[in-house]
């Protein structure tokens, strides 16, 4: 093969060789066009699943909302008012000379009921029913924002409230005779809550939304502790007057 020859297919090679590089250019150019689709394209539904995932669990949220009957309202309803009376005989403690423990006490009861009264309102505000305002003058419980629900109820003969003249006498005690009326009438008024958790807990399709069964729970929990605590201190009461 003369010099003539050699050159041309060196110049053959060289040209295939450029043309293969070419086209594993546009190989790799398209393999990389492919891939970066896929993954816009895995992108866009992972945000659209995760979109669809969160629109679910509003929507689960808002169904848990309304899982609800009327014992359940009725229960929270009645049960701000029964917290409101033992704000005004934990109230009467500072004021008629209560012992230091007794006034301790009252001081717990007062934030725990607190707590429990906003709880309440915000669980009946959160499905759209008429909350209970709680208005006090002096040993009077006013309750507002019912409308024609207030007509329905009638929070004086809920179990364990006190009678009128009950909270007079509790509110001219003084001293240790406030001491021994004060736990008394409180043993009995937590007595009172605890028969109604347990009624809610007895009605047919109550206490079935979380919420719901997590407040009752814990006031049940919490007056039979208190209870168990307070008869321990009447009984020291009642043994040292003897």
């Amino acid at each position: 093969m003369n010099y003539s020859s050699i050159g041309k297919l060196l110049a053959i090679l060289v040209l295939a060789g450029g043309f293969n590089a070419c086209k594993s250019s546009e190989m790799t150019s398209g393999s990389a066009e492919e891939n970066n689709t896929e993954a816009v394209t895995e992108n866009t539904t992972t945000e659209a699943d995760e979109e669809s995932m969160e629109e679910l669990y509003w929507q689960r949220q808002q169904e848990a909302l309304m899982n609800f009957s009327e014992d359940d309202v009725h229960f929270m309803t009645g049960m701000i008012a029964h917290h409101a009376q033992a704000l005004i005989m934990s109230d009467l403690a500072p004021k008629n000379d209560a012992s230091p423990a007794i006034q301790r006490l009252a001081a717990r009861i007062i934030n725990a009921q607190k707590d429990e009264i906003k709880s309440m309102q915000r669980w009946l505000r959160d499905r759209d029913q008429p909350v209970p305002e709680v208005h006090i003058e002096g040993l009077n419980l006013m309750i507002h924002g019912l409308g024609d629900h207030h007509m329905k109820m009638d929070h004086t003969n809920m179990a364990g409230m006190l009678s009128p003249t009950q909270l007079e006498k509790l509110s001219e005690a003084k001293g240790q005779e406030f001491d021994r009326l004060f736990l008394k009438y409180m043993i009995a008024h937590h007595q009172g809550a605890v028969t109604m958790v347990t009624k809610l807990f007895n009605s047919d399709g109550a206490v079935q939304d979380e919420a719901a069964f997590k407040l009752a729970s814990d006031i049940q929990v919490d007056q039979r502790t208190e209870i168990d605590r307070m008869q321990l201190m009447l009984d020291e009461i009642t043994a040292s007057a003897d």
